[in-house]
């Protein structure tokens, strides 16, 4: 599985220890660390910023998002891009959005299928896309609650064969934790926690925490990198919410 680690990431020198030989996500939302992500980074994917978006109630800006995109989608560290979505938005609010981006004469795009819309849905993506991106959203927002799960693993059932492989190559949204993508056949997966932890002293305590902010993001890194995802899904077994907030 592919391990996106996503920014910003501050100082600009711990960036560097991060994604370089690693693999970065950069949104839409937060551009500024783009060009050092495609310099050091083994691959990039370009995240929509719709999530960000939608927290602060701002207007998400299509078009500027497909300009962006147009940028560097050349390169040869750009691994996939998100098609602009409506995070809580209906069925057909999200299919307007996604033959929006084809008629603008777009030719990478990976569709969101959100939690909250329909396992019909999720069949024609599958059946139409090679990779999907999975987003909670709606009812399933927090990731790893019992009603999470249920519903993951309804959509799993739809995603993979009868030996629980999946079907297509399967993007977890927000998933970059063991306890999550452990029990999820997932090609890859992408999180805030390495940015969002290195800065919160408060959690690095004991005889010989980490002085700077870049070896902080190369412990938290190899906690997350050293499990795998399930090569297949197994009903029987399944993560829960636990450590979610600190590595996932």
């Amino acid at each position: 599985m592919i391990h996106y680690h996503g920014g910003p990431i501050t100082p600009a020198d711990a960036a560097v220890k991060l994604w370089q030989s690693r693999h970065a996500c950069v949104s839409f939302a937060h551009p500024h660390q783009v060009a050092l992500a495609f310099e050091v980074a083994q691959t990039v994917m370009l995240d929509n910023g719709a999530y960000s978006a939608w927290t602060k109630s701002t207007a998400f800006d299509f078009d500027g998002y497909v300009e962006w995109i147009k940028t560097w989608d050349s390169h040869p560290a750009f691994d996939f891009c998100l098609i602009p979505d409506v995070i809580d938005g209906g069925e057909a609010e999200n299919d307007l959005m996604i033959a929006k981006w084809f008629k603008a004469g777009m030719r990478h795009g990976v569709p969101v299928w959100h939690m909250h819309e329909s396992l019909d849905r999720l069949t024609y993506f599958v059946n139409a896309y090679p990779r999907i991106a999975l987003g909670s959203s709606g009812q399933y927002a927090t990731i790893g609650t019992e009603a999470w799960w249920d519903r993951m693993g309804a959509a799993m059932a739809i995603v993979c064969d009868e030996a629980g492989r999946p079907k297509v190559k399967l993007h977890g949204l927000r998933m970059l934790s063991p306890t999550v993508f452990s029990h999820l056949p997932l090609a890859s997966a992408d999180s805030t926690n390495v940015a969002r932890n290195i800065g919160l002293d408060t959690r690095w305590t004991g005889s010989y925490p980490p002085v700077t902010n870049g070896m902080r993001a190369l412990v938290l890194a190899e906690r997350i990198e050293h499990h795998v995802t399930a090569a297949r899904f197994n009903h029987a077994s399944r993560g829960t919410q636990q450590n979610l907030e600190l590595i996932g």
